[in-house]
């Protein structure tokens, strides 16, 4: 089992930048899939920002260009640098690791961009 701890949200102003971290308690090598999620007020959970295990990436339509995913193996870590933060990023920024059909959810991490 797999526990994930996100760190690094804020109050930021538009524009502005944020890191967000997301520390595994093990290894996840291994792990097929790595991924943030935003969930703004009110509406459903959707995927921001992806990285399988050979680096590619993929991104939602609207953060290609602003945000950037990442991963260090080595530090069991995954980030999100977020750029030019628009006041619609604001919500909650959750990380996923993903071994085959299982998949590890962590307890969520605030966003909130002001205009």
């Amino acid at each position: 089992q797999v526990q994930l701890m996100e760190s690094g949200g804020g109050l930021v102003q538009a524009g502005g930048s944020l890191r967000l971290s997301c520390a595994a308690s093990g290894s996840i090598f291994s792990a097929n899939d790595r991924a943030w999620y935003h969930q703004a007020p009110g509406k459903q959970r959707d995927l921001v920002a992806g990285i399988i295990r050979d680096g590619t990436t993929t991104y939602a339509d609207s953060v290609k260009g602003r945000f950037t995913i990442s991963t260090d193996n080595a530090k069991n870590t995954v980030y999100l640098q977020m750029n030019n933060l628009k006041p619609e990023d604001t919500g909650v920024y959750y990380c996923a690791v993903f071994f085959g059909q299982e998949v590890y959810w962590g307890q969520g991490t605030q966003v909130t961009v002001s205009s």
